[in-house]
């Protein structure tokens, strides 16, 4: 009985064996890695439009100039800048306190809807002796007109993205 003689592995004839095996493993992988990408469906992507959070049409964000208008809508204004992004109230009495009355300055400084691009500003007077006095205002006062205007602009925003 003769044996058949096996190569050396290190010869050309068992390499090109193990270089043809590695080559058609790799064709079969990529084959069903194709095949696997064919499955990928509808072809159509789903356009989806968000709510930009800096919508600037008129120089500043819009959120936050609509619900600051719509915040301070009960006070006299006297001065409205949407390209400048300023809102200036006139002096507003509360018919329940008339011996007090409060004046608003807002102002948009950035285009995006973010806490640090509203500033609010307000001045308090007191009848004192037949005159208005200058009185501090107190800042949690400030502070609660910021968040019911921040407030009312992320409720803008995300009625628009419901549409």
């Amino acid at each position: 009985m003769t044996a058949t003689p096996s190569l050396p592995a290190n010869t050309d004839v068992a390499a090109g064996a193990n270089w043809r095996r590695i080559s058609a493993r790799a064709v079969m992988a990529a084959g069903m890695i194709a095949a696997l990408a064919a499955c990928g469906g509808n072809s159509k992507r789903v356009e989806t439009d968000l709510a930009a959070s800096n919508v600037t049409t008129i120089g500043i964000n819009a959120y936050l100039w609509r619900a600051s208008l719509d915040t301070l809508s009960f006070m006299p204004m006297l001065q409205t800048d949407s390209a400048g992004g300023v809102i200036v109230t006139d002096w507003y009495s509360n018919p329940q306190n008339p011996a007090e009355r409060m004046k608003v300055t807002v102002s948009i400084l950035d285009q995006d809807l973010r806490a640090d691009a509203l500033r609010v500003n307000a001045s308090r007077e007191v009848m004192s002796g037949g005159q208005w006095v200058g009185a501090p205002v107190q800042a949690a006062t400030v502070q609660k007109l910021e968040d019911i205007i921040l407030t009312r602009a992320r409720e803008m925003r995300r009625d628009a993205l419901m549409g």
